[in-house]
């Protein structure tokens, strides 16, 4: 892979080139993207999706939107870093082709700002409960009709690839969906895959998949034009990373490991001595101990161990990339930067807390299950509906509800796959509080 075709500036759409040192400086495409992304509804919807406790209504919870907003913050830094960089070892980017350090950043700030935009409500296992209505619930009856591709994109659904579909697909009157650059959604793209063949590597590229089966065309064209190397396993063609990838997902890292364990101590999950211990490990080598000791409250005592451990992980992430940046462009490099970091050992024992402290914690648990009860019931008026309109022979009852619902998903295709993934990208779209909200009075209990 080269950088002059990976920060590729076309947009869905175009007919020319389009060439950096001919760009705008003032209104920059890379940065068009971030606009475009943070004025879409469905950015705007990730307010009301919580990152950890779904249904809370602590202020102290983190949202799916301001965790996004956090991610996109700590991706522009280190893209820029890196970029200054890269720029360093290859000056005919800057000097030929007029690409700043800065546009590194826009790139990893906007594919980090758009990184959970196809999350479902529920929080993580809102793709679970979507997936197990296909494998195991009502949904199971589709299996025969599909091919095993479609079929597995249901049962595993996957925020990053309904996140593509919301950021490439052509709606009525809106061609190409949002119309990014091809450089950013080159990053977005965490799993460069199908859904199957399911993890045929240990790469992390291959953990999950990148895109549904009608975004096939679409994504090729990206992976293409900003030259993502292709592969076949299992006489399946895959791609490898493009390398902005790897640092839109170490924000990610970084922010959830140390601002979801942030979390969990403000709500009282985690006992703060216990948890600033942990914290003070990971920045030992930058913590002021005199600073450190004259802040007398927790907010600010935490305030300042998360800077500095986020700092900590910025800086020691742009140097696994740059260390390693040959083997990321040859697509050999096969874990996540945090990964490959000293301060492993730290990070681990930080999220195992988590883990156990605020993941598995009664309060997330008892909102999960009412996730799955809440996201089933929506998926099956809506798939029964659906079929019944396919088959002409709706009850009274199917056409309230895709009356309700016109034009909120494409009940009308002749494809079955179309309808099945039009559905779930719809229930995904949904705030918290709106598939509550749909689910009492599906149920009756609001009108």
């Amino acid at each position: 892979m080269n950088w002059e075709q990976l920060l590729s500036l076309k947009r869905q759409g175009d007919t020319s080139k389009r060439l950096r040192k001919e760009q705008d400086e003032t209104r920059l495409g890379f940065e068009v993207d971030y606009d475009r992304i943070i004025f879409s509804s469905a950015f705007r919807s990730l307010q009301d999706k919580t990152q950890v406790i779904p249904l809370s209504k602590t202020s102290f919870v983190h949202t799916r939107l301001t965790h996004s907003l956090e991610v996109s913050v700590v991706g522009r830094s280190l893209g820029r870093v890196v970029g200054k960089k890269i720029l360093e070892k290859h000056p005919h980017l800057s000097t030929i082709h007029g690409y700043h350090f800065n546009d590194f950043g826009a790139i990893v700030a906007a594919a980090a700002l758009a990184h959970d935009i196809g999350n479902p409500p529920f929080g993580h296992s809102g793709e679970k409960a979507i997936g197990e209505y296909f494998k195991t619930g009502s949904g199971v009856r589709y299996k025969s009709e599909l091919t095993a591709k479609q079929y597995q994109d249901l049962i595993d659904f996957e925020g990053n690839a309904n996140g593509f579909k919301i950021l490439t697909e052509t709606r009525e009157g809106i061609e190409g969906g949002l119309r990014l650059s091809y450089a950013t959604l080159g990053a977005f793209m965490k799993y460069p895959k199908e859904s199957l063949p399911k993890k045929p590597t240990p790469h992390i590229a291959h953990k999950k998949f990148g895109y549904f089966q009608n975004e096939i065309g679409c994504f090729n064209d990206v992976a293409e034009e900003v030259g993502l190397l292709k592969y076949r396993i299992e006489n399946e063609v895959t791609y490898s990373r493009h390398p902005l990838t790897f640092l839109v997902e170490a924000a990610d890292d970084i922010c959830y490991t140390i601002i979801d364990f942030e979390d969990g101590i403000n709500l009282g999950l985690i006992p703060e001595d216990h948890a600033l211990e942990y914290l003070k490990k990971l920045v030992q080598d930058t913590l002021n101990i005199s600073k450190y000791s004259g802040l007398t409250t927790t907010a600010d005592r935490l305030g300042y161990l998360r800077s500095l451990a986020i700092n900590t992980l910025i800086q020691e992430a742009t140097s696994v990339f740059i260390e390693n940046e040959e083997k990321i462009l040859s697509g050999t490099f096969d874990a996540a930067l945090i990964d490959k970091s000293k301060y492993k050992a730290q990070i681990d024992d930080i999220i195992r807390i988590s883990v156990d402290k605020i993941y598995q914690s009664q309060e997330v648990t008892e909102k999960e299950i009412a996730g799955y009860e809440i996201l089933a019931t929506l998926l099956d008026r809506y798939c029964v509906a659906s079929d019944h309109y396919s088959l002409n022979n709706g009850s009274n009852y199917d056409k309230l509800i895709l009356r309700a619902e016109d034009g909120n998903f494409d009940y009308k295709s002749e494809d079955l796959y179309t309808r099945l993934i039009s559905i779930c990208k719809y229930v995904a779209s949904l705030t918290d509080g709106n598939a509550l909200l749909k689910f009492q009075k599906i149920r009756g209990l609001q009108v």
